[in-house]
């Protein structure tokens, strides 16, 4: 049965970064902090950058990393994080994720732009623009998706719109041991989901800690 899963990087302080100059630097001055062990894992390094040399961490962190790319039949997007208004004249940009994006699955981006005919990416990647309601998105995926799951790859809108419509079934938080003291906060507005989900957590040799919440 397809379930919808939802991967996020949060500060102990409960921030995610706040992009600044998209053009130059998308995700973020903090992402790169925030994100630190997972960039590190052999899986990352692997599924993401393409070495096969079997160098980077294993352990908790390379466990999670793994889970992450297995079981996904489809992906939604919000279109920040797509990249699509970071080159909004240029007709020929297909987003920040290089010729051969990590995901090999439809791919719905939420935005405004839609109608926009879909991009069609080497690796088994393709791009849909869409402008409907997350629901009627969702339901587009899923159907996608066939026996495998739906992820919802954020940013921290999109994040926040499905977790408020108690749309996810499974949340894998990878809560990073650092304060940030800005950005944005991810859980604000956002209570009760322990109350639907069972929530469980796993400490990370990198010291992130790895927070699962499931229904």
């Amino acid at each position: 049965m397809t379930r919808v899963r939802m991967d996020l990087f949060v500060s102990l302080d409960g921030y995610t970064p706040s992009p600044e100059d998209p053009p130059g630097n998308p995700m973020g001055e903090d992402w790169g902090r925030l994100t630190e062990a997972y960039v590190a894992t052999r899986t990352f390094r692997e599924k993401v950058f393409g070495d096969t040399s079997g160098a980077g961490t294993t352990g908790v962190d390379d466990a999670f990393a793994s889970a992450f790319f297995e079981g996904v039949g489809a992906e939604i997007m919000g279109a920040a994080m797509f990249g699509l208004h970071s080159f909004p004249d240029d007709p020929d940009w297909k987003g920040w994720w290089g010729d051969t994006p990590p995901f090999g699955t439809p791919v719905y981006v939420l935005t405004h732009q839609a109608p926009k005919e879909p991009i069609a990416m080497d690796g088994g990647t393709t791009f849909h623009f869409r402008a409907g309601a997350i629901e009627d998105v969702l339901a587009e995926a899923t159907a996608a998706a066939g026996d495998l799951d739906v992820r919802i790859g954020g940013g921290y809108r999109t994040a926040q719109a499905f977790l408020r419509a108690g749309l996810v079934d499974d949340l894998h938080l990878q809560v990073a041991p650092i304060f940030l003291g800005r950005g944005n906060r991810l859980w604000d507005d956002l209570v009760g989901l322990d109350r639907t989900h069972t929530v469980t957590s796993q400490v990370a040799e990198s010291g992130v800690i790895h927070v699962i919440a499931r229904r």
